[in-house]
């Protein structure tokens, strides 16, 4: 499955308002990301077209079982990436805009072993 980092990133944002507000909306998207209203509907319509979101009658946003695989992944990775950089001494901010970058080309196998040491540290500081 091979998708744009910008398409990504609306996937990945939809899922996180989702969560933090039970629904969403165009607005929404571009009020969390700063970018303008027509930009979002664009990407909407793009998203809908391929089979990654539905949009209901009321404008409200939802992701479709491929669009949520994909917000899921990308989800999973920009934590624990952050989390991972935050561990070993990272700023916040820094690990955050890394992790974001970072998300999208890093590779399966690459990102598993990352996850493993992050759990093995996690795991440590937890015991101490």
């Amino acid at each position: 499955m091979n998708i744009r980092e910008s398409a990504e990133n609306y996937l990945e944002t939809i899922l996180i308002i989702g969560e933090r507000k039970g629904s969403v909306r165009s607005i929404d998207i571009a009020n969390e990301l700063n970018f303008s209203k027509p930009s979002v509907s664009v990407a909407m319509k793009n998203l809908r077209e391929n089979g990654y979101i539905n949009v209901d009658d009321n404008g409200f946003i939802s992701l479709t079982d491929s669009g949520f695989e994909i917000a899921d992944r990308m989800y999973e990775r920009h934590r624990i990436i952050s989390q991972y950089f935050m561990l070993l001494g990272v700023d916040p901010e820094t690990a955050v805009k890394d992790a974001c970058r970072i998300e999208h080309i890093i590779s399966a196998d690459s990102f598993e072993a990352i996850k493993r040491e992050y759990e093995k540290l996690n795991h440590q500081g937890a015991q101490q």
